[in-house]
This record gives C-alpha cells, sequence and structure tokens, in this order.
C-alpha cells in the first residue's frame, strides 16, 4: 500500500507542475487551475478515492505555511496600515464567524450554534497566496496589495482560535464564555511567549554553531514544526507560536544568513511553499466528488442551495466591512484622516473583492475529527466539508477570475505618496555608491595610487554616481532605464557565451569537476543578480 500512496502522491506532485505551466500559458493564477484540474482528475475511474487523517492534516500543512507568510511580512508596511490590517485581521474575521453561525442555523436544520461558529471559523480567512497569484503583474496599488499580505496573517490566527474554541465546544458538549476568554487570553499570549522563547534558541544555533547552508535551510525548515508542537504539548496556540518566532527570524535573518545560505533557504522555501499549496489545491478538486457522495442525510441540491446561499454572504459581508473598516473611522476621527489620504471608492471594493478562501480553510475542514469523545459520528461533518470545498470553488474561480477585470476596468490608481520602485532603486544605488567611494578613499588611498587594477573600481563608481546623478537632474529617468536594460541585456549575453565556453572545457576533460561546478554557480548566482536587477 505504501509504495501505491507514494506512487500517487508523485503522481499529483507530476500534475501540479504540468497544470502550473498551464497556467503560466493561459496567463490563470494557477490555484484556480489547480482546482479546476484536481476535479478533472477526480473524475476518471481510475483514480482512487483521497483521504487524509484528520490529525496530521495541521501539522503538515499549517505550521511551514504560516512560518513562510511570517518570514516574508514587512514590518515597516505592516506598523504603517496597522488599523486597516487589524481591524480586517481580526473585526472581519469575528463578524464573518458570528453572522454565518446564526445565519447557518436559521437555514440549516440540526445545525446547532456552535457547529455554526465551527463554519465560520473555517471560511472567514481569505488566502493570501491565492490573492497575490491573481494580481501577479497586475497593477495594484501598494496599500491594497499591504492590507490584503498582513490581513492574512492575522485572520489565520483568529479564525483558527475560533475554530478551536467552536470545536472544543462540540466535543465537550460545553462552553462558559468567561472561561472560553480567559482562555484565549492565556494560550495566545502564551503561544507567542512559546514562538519567541524558540525563536531565541534557533537563532543562537543559527549564529553561533550553524556556518553551513548545509544545516541552516533544514533548521529554518524544522523551526516551524518545533515551535507549533511544543505550544500544542501544553494545549497553547500553536499558530500564534509559529506566527511570533516566524517574525523574530525573520527580523534577525541578516544576523545568521550569508549570500550562500539566503538564496539556498529562499529557494527552498519558494519550493516548499509551492509544492504544500500546490497540493492543498488540487486536493480541494480532488475531494469534492468524494464528499459529495457522502453528505448522508442531505440532498446534493439541498447543500449546493445552502453552500451558495452562505457563499453569497461571505463575499457580500467582506465588501461591506471593508468599507465600513474604511470610511467610518475616517468619521469620527481627524487624526486618520491627517494620516491616512482618502482611498476613494475603487481600492476599497478590490480589496473587498480579493477575499478569495483557500489552503487554511481546507486544512481546518480537513482537520475536523471523524468522531466525538464518546465515539459518535461528528455532526453534520460532511455538510460543513461540503460547504467549505464549494466556498473555496467559488471565491477563487468566480472572484479570481473577474478580479483582473475589474482591475483593468476601475483603473485603480495609485493615491499614497509612494515613491515608484524604479525611482527606490536608483537612490539605493546611488547612496551605495556614494558609501563606498568614500570606503575605498579611506581604505585602499595607497593602493589606487599604485595599482591601476585597484584605481579602476573607484573609477567605475564615480562613473554610476555621475551617470545617475545625471539622469535624475534632466529627468531622463526612462532614458537611463533604457540604458540600463540593455547594459543588462549585454551582460546576460556575455553570461550564456561563458556558459557555453565552459560546456566545451567540460568537454575537453582537462580540468577538475568541482572547480567546474563552482564557475558555473558563480555564473547562476550573476544571472540571478542580472535578471532581478
Amino acid at each position: 500500500m505504501i509504495h501505491q500512496n507514494l506512487l500517487l502522491i508523485l503522481a499529483l506532485f507530476f500534475a501540479m507542475a504540468l497544470l502550473y505551466l498551464l497556467s503560466q500559458r493561459l496567463k490563470i493564477s494557477y490555484p484556480i487551475l489547480l482546482v479546476i484540474g484536481g476535479l478533472i482528475i477526480s473524475l476518471f475511474p481510475a483514480v482512487p478515492n483521497i483521504s487524509i487523517d484528520p490529525d496530521i492534516v495541521f501539522l503538515i500543512f499549517l505550521p511551514p505555511l504560516l512560518f513562510e507568510a511570517a518570514w516574508y511580512t514587512s514590518w515597516n508596511s505592516f506598523w504603517k496600515w496597522k488599523r486597516s490590517i487589524l481591524s480586517l485581521g481580526f473585526g472581519l474575521t469575528f463578524v464573518t464567524s458570528l453572522a454565518i453561525a446564526y445565519f447557518s442555523v436559521s437555514i440549516i436544520p440540526g445545525f446547532t450554534l456552535a457547529l455554526g461558529f465551527l463554519l465560520g471559523g473555517i471560511i472567514s480567512p481569505p488566502d493570501a497566496v491565492a490573492a497575490a497569484s491573481v494580481l501577479k503583474g497586475m497593477k495594484m496599488p501598494k496599500r491594497g496589495l499591504t492590507i490584503l499580505e498582513g490581513e492574512s496573517l492575522v485572520n489565520d490566527a483568529a479564525s483558527l482560535t475560533v475554530f478551536r474554541f467552536a470545536l472544543a465546544a462540540i466535543l465537550t458538549g460545553q462552553f462558559v464564555f468567561q472561561k472560553a476568554a480567559s482562555d484565549f487570553v492565556v494560550l495566545s499570549l502564551m503561544g507567542v511567549v512559546v514562538g519567541i522563547a524558540i525563536g531565541h534558541v534557533l537563532y543562537f544555533v543559527l549564529r553561533y554553531l550553524a556556518k553551513s547552508s548545509s544545516i541552516t535551510t533544514p533548521i529554518t525548515l524544522i523551526a516551524p514544526y518545533l515551535m507549533y508542537l511544543v505550544a500544542e504539548e501544553f494545549h497553547w496556540s500553536g499558530v500564534l507560536a509559529v506566527v511570533s518566532g516566524g517574525l523574530f527570524l525573520s527580523f534577525r535573518s541578516a544576523d545568521y544568513l550569508n549570500y550562500h545560505t539566503r538564496i539556498q533557504t529562499k529557494e527552498v522555501w519558494e519550493t516548499v511553499g509551492f509544492l504544500l499549496n500546490g497540493f492543498v489545491f488540487i486536493l480541494i478538486g480532488l475531494e469534492l466528488p468524494v464528499i459529495v457522495e457522502s453528505l448522508g442525510g442531505y440532498s446534493k441540491w439541498e447543500a449546493i442551495e445552502y453552500a451558495l446561499i452562505i457563499c453569497v454572504i461571505v463575499i457580500v459581508l467582506r465588501v461591506v466591512m471593508v468599507y465600513l473598516s474604511t470610511f467610518v473611522p475616517r468619521l469620527f476621527s481627524p487624526g486618520i484622516r491627517a494620516r491616512e489620504k482618502n482611498p476613494g471608492w475603487k481600492l476599497p471594493f478590490i480589496v473587498g473583492w480579493a477575499g478569495m478562501r483557500g489552503v487554511v480553510s481546507l486544512a481546518s475542514a480537513l482537520a475536523i475529527p471523524l468522531t466525538l469523545e464518546n465515539g459518535q459520528e461528528f455532526p453534520h461533518r460532511n455538510l460543513i466539508l461540503f460547504i467549505t470545498f464549494v466556498v473555496i470553488l467559488v471565491t477563487l474561480v468566480f472572484q479570481g477570475l473577474t478580479l483582473p477585470i475589474f482591475l483593468r476596468i476601475l483603473k485603480v490608481e495609485e493615491v499614497d505618496d509612494f515613491q515608484p520602485v524604479e525611482e527606490q532603486v536608483e537612490a539605493i544605488r546611488l547612496q551605495l555608491a556614494k558609501e563606498s567611494v568614500r570606503y575605498m578613499d579611506k581604505h585602499y588611498a595607497k593602493e589606487m595610487a599604485e595599482y591601476e587594477t585597484i584605481a579602476r573600481v573607484k573609477e567605475q563608481l564615480l562613473r554610476s554616481i555621475k551617470a545617475t546623478e545625471k539622469a535624475a537632474a534632466e529627468d531622463s529617468k526612462l532614458a537611463l532605464g533604457s540604458v540600463r536594460q540593455l547594459y543588462r541585456d549585454i551582460m546576460l549575453e556575455l553570461v550564456e557565451q561563458r556558459r557555453n565556453g565552459l560546456a566545451k572545457i567540460v568537454l575537453e576533460k582537462k580540468y577538475d569537476d568541482g572547480i567546474i561546478r563552482d564557475m558555473e554557480h558563480n555564473l547562476d548566482l550573476e544571472e540571478a543578480r542580472l535578471r532581478k536587477q
């Protein structure tokens, strides 16, 4: 059985790769195509039914995905728009959970309030990966992107907390608000403490003991699981442990990552993130037919009706709440009006429409246990799974495909004082070049006077400074950009020529293979640097 399951998993990973390549060709967000592809694959008779143990869903998927999100969070941007991020991350999550809880009880026979909160906690958090994939290459104001990314980091913790308490109430049959509130404070606070404490221990190991990428990258992969398991062992919040620990290690990463470990760690985490996210998205399509066949006492049409009504509530409620959180505080706070420019009506609509559900919702739904503590079947489990799958499918496909259309029609403009990326790059290059010239004058004045090769280093820096300053003075950034593009194209051609020359040298069998591999790696690093300029 093991080799059969392993072959199936590898086949799914290969299918993910093909669907991703197809999404690049069709210019469609890859999560959308993975969900549709998984649904199509599930229709083939030869494909077996796939089921995942609920006990391991959180452990496999959530820790690394939360850690990755925390690692790449921009604290400066997060702090700048913290009001909007926190109001959506916490406020919208709890409002959505509350609305879904009471509405589902009113339309679904036999549904309890605890089950409603469980469903609300599952489907309340939008997915940043899906939104970022859809918005990739689109003209989106910086404020909107920052809010979506920051909100995702916060609402994951909020929604999973609602999920956790609702699940505990269902399993034990007891729920006391005062005890739940005090437990929430304790498990949240101690989860953060555990994450930061383990983060400090790993920081010490990474900075003072780990001296190579062969151990640094594996430690970063182990870190989220270690934080999550330790916190959960004491019944504290493993989610907040991973988020807080990831934020700490990311903030201090410059102390223990060099250029090589930074490149390798980034590449490894991009691969891990893609595989985990991709597997979950394709699993949505694969699992849906299985869930449909297991609805039990509900007909397919009843389940579809419940799911579509809840989809409408989720979509409309988010758009309304984004508008309220944007404009209501501005009515009563002059300070907010002074700090934040009026975004207009277009940007809030786009932020509201970008609330696609994804990985966290699916992982939460699949983590619902099969039975209660007394051994009875978990009530309405398959209906909750079905509604979750439909909400993910509708929001991901419908909103994901229409979001680029709305962006093109509305032509949302940047309203904040945001310096264009090209100008920021030029300003940073200019500042670094001037600092390099000062350093050369201070430490290598004698060597520059004696050796022409060393003097050329300063000359090259001065030429770069002069070209940048001249372009800024003459307002010819476009001309400078075209020259830089020509320079980059020529340098990339030279890299390719050297790579071809290295391939010929390999055939000569005159030089050591290890040296040739090192030379090839240097060319890879140079090409990566040029392509990211």
